[in-house]
């Protein structure tokens, strides 16, 4: 049997969000691993997945890295990497008291939480932090404090039935990767509650999740040409990249899938389908928008059409001793 001539595929339009993709923690995040490697050769250590990315730590693994999940793995003397979600207070302490060479892959906006953190601590409030429970960026950002100084709160409900020790000396942070629309909601509670609560000075969630979560809202949006399903390209563990998901669920895109590879397409959930959002997690690399559109041409007559919110120029500079 021949193939298929492309003309007689059924017709789809593919509509690719703008910004998607890398953010500049992670970039900065996957090019600390790697300048580790040419500076020091092979094997340096990675506390954790250095980005929530199977595809990422696979092709850092094939360079040399060694992902381990504590330092207890790690040999004297070895080189360690810690991930871009940030690490308790606790984990650069036992570097140092091991003799292990260290460089933090923190994201600067993860470290400016806990920088706040920090100065409402020694302004003697009681901080809140919004965030998920078990999330790497959570146990840092806690981590930063002694045990009992954070309450995290997850949810309305949370927010609702929280009780400080005093109203008037209260202050909330943010997890970095949260749903824009569901903290702004907790934030009213706290706010309502505890009308003296101190806010960050600026938005703690960081402006590629806002981004990424304006470009699926500006795609699945009732008016106009809105999408008929959405992919989001991602981990099953990228706060930010599940966040994509119920943004455009809420929105009423009801086809709305998480998807590692290609081969993760669930083609039947996707019939009769004519317009497709694909956007991408901050922690997804590019090469795989293109393998999922590539998948696309084996089953469609695929157009392209790029939907932009906004041109992202961001970049943070990598640590001092990685450079030269």
């Amino acid at each position: 049997m021949m193939d298929q001539a492309p003309n007689d595929l059924p017709p789809i339009t593919l509509l690719l969000a703008n910004p998607r993709g890398f953010c500049a923690g992670v970039d900065r995040a996957i090019q600390i691993v790697e300048q580790a490697l040419v500076k020091y050769g092979p094997p340096v250590y990675v506390r954790h997945e250095i980005v929530h990315n199977r595809y990422v730590v696979e092709d850092l693994e094939r360079k040399g890295a060694i992902f381990v999940e504590e330092l207890d793995e790690i040999p004297d003397d070895a080189r360690v990497i810690f991930s871009a979600h940030g690490v308790p207070k606790s984990v650069p302490a036992t570097a140092e008291a091991r003799n292990l060479f260290y460089l933090d892959a923190t994201c600067p906006l993860v470290s400016k939480v806990h920088v706040e953190a920090e100065r409402h601590f020694e302004a003697g409030r009681e901080i809140v932090l919004i965030g998920h429970a078990g999330h790497p960026e959570v146990i840092g950002t806690m981590g930063q404090l002694p045990d009992g100084a954070v309450a995290l709160i997850e949810t309305v409900a949370d927010a609702e039935a929280f009780e400080p020790k005093n109203p008037d000396k209260l202050a909330f942070i943010t997890q970095t990767t949260l749903s824009v629309d569901d903290t702004a909601s907790i934030v009213a509670v706290l706010q309502r509650r505890f009308p003296a609560i101190a806010a960050p000075h600026k938005e703690d969630i960081c402006y590629a999740t806002t981004n990424r979560q304006a470009a699926v809202k500006a795609m699945t949006a009732r008016d106009g040409g809105r999408a008929d399903a959405l992919l989001v390209i991602g981990a099953p563990n990228s706060s930010n990249s599940m966040r994509l998901v119920e943004v455009a669920e809420r929105a009423g895109c009801t086809r709305s899938m998480l998807v590692q590879r290609a081969g993760d397409i669930d083609w039947p959930r996707l019939a009769g389908a004519s317009r497709v959002g694909i956007t991408a997690g901050a922690s997804a690399p590019e090469i795989l928008v293109e393998e999922v559109i590539d998948a696309f041409r084996a089953h469609y007559d695929v157009t392209v059409e790029t939907l932009s919110v906004t041109e992202e120029n961001v970049s943070f500079k990598l640590p001092r001793a990685l450079m030269g």
